[in-house]
């Protein structure tokens, strides 16, 4: 399924930089998170503000059309968490 991704909860996670897909690129959605701000947390940085987009992995669709679903989150374990339950329901 996903050789070589280190995953969560059974999903492949790949993350550059402020950006993260969960989901197989293989199925019909995977999730896009993009991390749009941070803060310091004892050194480290927290992501505070994050967009998940739902998006279908069909071929040949722009970016825009292929959006299903959005949410915005506070932390990280809230983005990841509403992405499973998205990727869990299409399973």
């Amino acid at each position: 399924m996903a050789e070589g991704f280190v995953t969560y909860k059974g999903f492949p996670l790949v993350r550059k930089g402020n950006e993260i897909y969960y989901g197989n690129m293989s199925d019909e959605y995977v999730t896009y998170m993009n991390v749009v701000s941070t803060h310091d947390e004892n050194g480290i940085a927290a992501a505070d503000k994050i967009k998940v987009f739902m998006m279908k992995t069909e071929k040949g669709l722009d970016p825009i059309s292929a959006i299903v679903k959005s949410s915005d989150r506070t932390s990280l374990y809230d983005a990841l968490d509403i992405a499973n339950i998205w990727l869990s329901r299409e399973v």
